[in-house]
């Protein structure tokens, strides 16, 4: 049982959209796409951190690219773990392939 259940703010949640109840909604919640808004093309890399650990690296991002979205995007694509840090894309292992293909689709042109 809930904290207000059997009271007058016991309701079930609507969705904000088709105002149907949650359970029944069959709205698509579009996941945000990343796209290239510089033209200026971003550096890839795979650098050796200590311990022999390999470290995917895409810099020169742009002030109006969403790094924290394409960070996630790159993320799933490679099944890795990764982080932002002063602008650069740091995605644990080497993943430049995979990373380089999912750059090209979302339409960011890629050097190295």
């Amino acid at each position: 049982m809930g904290l207000l259940a059997g009271t007058i703010y016991d309701r079930p949640p609507r969705c904000e959209h088709c105002g149907l109840l949650e359970s029944e909604c069959r709205c698509v919640t579009p996941e945000p796409e990343p796209r290239a808004k510089s033209g200026r093309s971003l550096r890839l890399g795979v650098e050796k951190r200590k311990h022999g650990r390999m470290m995917t690296v895409v810099r020169d991002l742009g002030p109006d690219d969403d790094a924290g979205v394409l960070l996630t995007r790159l993320k799933n694509c490679c099944g890795a773990g990764g982080s932002v840090q002063d602008g650069v894309l740091e995605i644990q292992g080497a993943h430049a392939d995979r990373v380089r293909a999912e750059l090209l689709k979302l339409g960011y042109r890629v050097r190295g």
